[in-house]
């Protein structure tokens, strides 16, 4: 990559203080920076980098005292940064439309225009899978499962029978959609398993992140709301229902038949029982145990 600072305050629409035309040739942190790399300054607590920072441009949300550095000023400069490195930086390299010859397809599957299927992928019986949606190698959609337009499904993904994935929904690698759940009735001592016959919906833009599990409902649905955010390694049990817009953290557990709000946050490694409500725009702090309702 090498292009001028003008070209990227153009992609952010930022004001630039300093030498425009200077180039850039990289993407950094303001302590990890070197020479050619933009960085950005979203946190005051970074300020003194400033001072530090080998970067010779920095995005920033007002103007400081740092005459060595190329300024950008925008309004949110995490956002621009983001904006400017999926622009100009190094892209994915998806599987190209169409299916790959080691991918097992079954019986009645029906493709959208554009969809590619990596190798040795497995799409059972009765999938749907909507436009230019692209499954990475050895993803597994079990019989019945309806995938919509534009999702990205990234290796070693598992979606189980029957579930249902809206548009633009991303799986990163190793998630799970549809387990059993957790049930099980102790009869003389003997753990009996209750079977799990519901299915799992995850609305439009969904996101979720590597080694991530999500259970069938005991009955009905277990359902993930429109444009809610779900980091690595959480658990979501049978039956819960998460709201549109929420945030969940790493190592997040949420036990079976919780109902979840809009744009609820639910910060690293807490625990939320089971049967409980969490009320709309609530957020529950790192490691905190939820044993009642929140409003």
């Amino acid at each position: 990559m090498r292009v001028t600072v003008r070209e990227l305050a153009a992609v952010v629409q930022g004001r630039v203080i300093g030498d425009a035309e200077l180039a850039i040739t990289g993407f950094s942190s303001l302590n990890e920076a070197g020479p050619g790399d933009i960085s950005f300054l979203a946190n005051p607590k970074y300020v003194p980098f400033l001072a530090e920072t080998r970067a010779v441009a920095v995005l920033v949300n007002g103007e400081h005292a740092a005459p060595h550095l190329v300024q950008v000023v925008v309004a949110n400069p995490d956002f621009a940064f983001a904006a400017i490195v999926a622009a100009f930086g190094p892209k994915a390299s998806p599987p190209p439309p169409g299916i790959h010859p080691t991918a097992v397809i079954g019986e009645g599957v029906t493709l959208g225009l554009g969809v590619a299927i990596g190798a040795h992928a497995v799409i059972s019986d009765g999938v749907v899978i909507g436009e230019r949606t692209v499954l990475y190698p050895h993803v597994y959609l079990g019989a019945g499962t309806k995938v919509g337009a534009d999702c990205l499904i990234y290796p070693q993904v598992t979606v189980r029978e029957r579930c249902t994935l809206g548009n633009r929904v991303i799986l990163h690698p190793g998630v799970v959609i549809g387990s059993d759940g957790f049930g099980y009735a102790t009869i003389e001592g003997v753990h009996q398993k209750i079977p799990q016959i519901g299915t799992v919906d995850i609305e439009d833009d969904v996101e979720i992140g590597a080694n991530t599990a999500i259970d069938r409902a005991r009955f009905d649905r277990t359902r993930i709301g429109k444009g809610t955010k779900i980091d690595n390694l959480v658990q979501i049990a049978h039956n819960v229902e998460i709201g549109a817009g929420c945030m969940i953290v790493s190592q997040v557990g949420i036990a079976g038949s919780t109902k979840l709000g809009r744009y609820v946050t639910l910060a690293g490694q807490c625990g939320v029982a089971g049967h409980l409500t969490i009320g709309d725009q609530a957020t529950v702090t790192g490691q905190s145990g939820v044993s009642k309702n929140v409003p």
